[in-house]
Order: structure tokens, then C-alpha cells, then sequence
């Protein structure tokens, strides 16, 4: 008997690969059918439209990112450890996640009504997250942080501003420079004590 969850999650995760390589508006319901190899109606017996596809794809890739950045979370053992793979799962997350950011970024996709969902739900779950580490930072005498929450909200901004330029062009060795320096202002500042 088919598993009509899994047969969902095999179009999904072709979706995702269709969608990354040709974006949302020049992908068509055919391709994602034939590199299932299917019938486009059988895509339309689990998906009533691209938009319904492109919601699950993005969904999945929002819940990536958020299991990825919960387990560095859970691995870290320091909070400083934890801020600093917070920022490098995320940062590395934009190479592997291409439709969530897209979703994200793209004025063209701002119709889609589940795309401020999703990025309002992803927003909070990060800040959060954020927030979290900070308050143990604090506690433990390691982060000295005036608003825990006006701090987690800036972080997380910044980092989001740094996604796309800090990867424009960039080679991989470049990239971890980038973020190795971006981890020194974090935790230092830029004012000589």
C-alpha cells in the first residue's frame, strides 16, 4: 500500500531541487512531475497547485534551519560555543536551503500569503533561540547585556543582513574568514577597551 506522507515528502524533496535550480516563477508543474517521473495529474492528486508545492518545500526548509540551529544548541557546551555555531549553522544554512531564502527575500513572492507566516514563525522560533542563549550567557557571567531581548532581536538582524553579501562571489575559505571575523565583532565589539 502506498504511503501517501512519503509519496508526499519524494515530490517535496524534488520540488526542492527544481525550484532551487530554476526559482519559483520559471518552474513548472510538468518539470517537477517528469523529474519525479510521474504524470503532472498525479503531482495534482497530492499538490493542488505549484503554490501548494513551493509552501511544503519552504516549510520543510524552515524546519531544516530550525532543527540544525536547536541541535548546534544542543552540542554547544558554553553558551559563548552556542553563539558561535548559531551564527555558523546559520550563515552555512543559506548555500543549503536556497527556496526558504528565496521565499524570504524575493519581492516577487511577497503575494504568497504563507510566506509572512512562515517567516514570522522562523523570526520567533530564531529570536527565541537567541534569547535563550543570551539569558545564559548573562546568568553565567559570561555575556554582559543591558536588554537581553533588544540584543537578540539585533543579532538575529544582523546576521540576516549578512546572508546574501556574505557569500556573493566568495569562495568557501573566504566565507569562513568572513564569519571568523563576524564572530570577533560579536563577541568584542569594536571599540578598544
Amino acid at each position: 500500500m502506498i504511503n501517501k506522507e512519503e509519496v508526499k515528502e519524494t515530490i517535496v524533496d524534488v520540488a526542492r531541487q527544481i525550484f532551487s535550480k530554476f526559482g519559483f516563477k520559471k518552474t513548472t508543474m510538468n518539470e517537477i512531475a517528469n523529474a519525479k517521473g510521474k504524470g503532472k495529474s498525479s503531482i495534482y492528486y497530492y499538490f493542488a497547485s505549484k503554490e501548494k508545492i513551493f509552501q511544503a518545500v519552504v516549510e520543510k526548509e524552515a524546519s531544516i534551519l530550525n532543527q540544525e540551529l536547536l541541535k548546534a544548541n544542543r552540542d554547544a557546551d558554553s553558551p559563548t560555543m552556542k553563539l558561535k555555531m548559531h551564527v555558523l549553522v546559520r550563515m552555512h544554512a543559506v548555500e543549503k536551503l536556497a527556496n526558504y531564502y528565496s521565499a524570504i527575500k524575493d519581492e516577487y513572492l511577497s503575494h504568497l500569503d504563507f510566506i509572512e507566516k512562515i517567516r514570522k514563525k522562523s523570526d520567533q522560533e530564531e529570536f527565541q533561540m537567541m534569547e535563550n542563549i543570551l539569558i545564559e550567557g548573562v546568568a553565567d557571567g559570561i555575556f554582559d547585556i543591558k536588554d537581553i531581548s533588544l540584543a537578540a532581536i539585533a543579532i538575529v538582524a544582523a546576521l540576516k543582513g549578512m546572508e546574501v553579501p556574505l557569500f556573493w562571489g566568495e569562495e568557501e575559505k573566504d566565507i569562513d574568514r568572513r564569519l571568523d571575523n563576524l564572530i570577533y565583532i560579536l563577541f568584542n565589539g569594536v571599540i578598544t577597551r
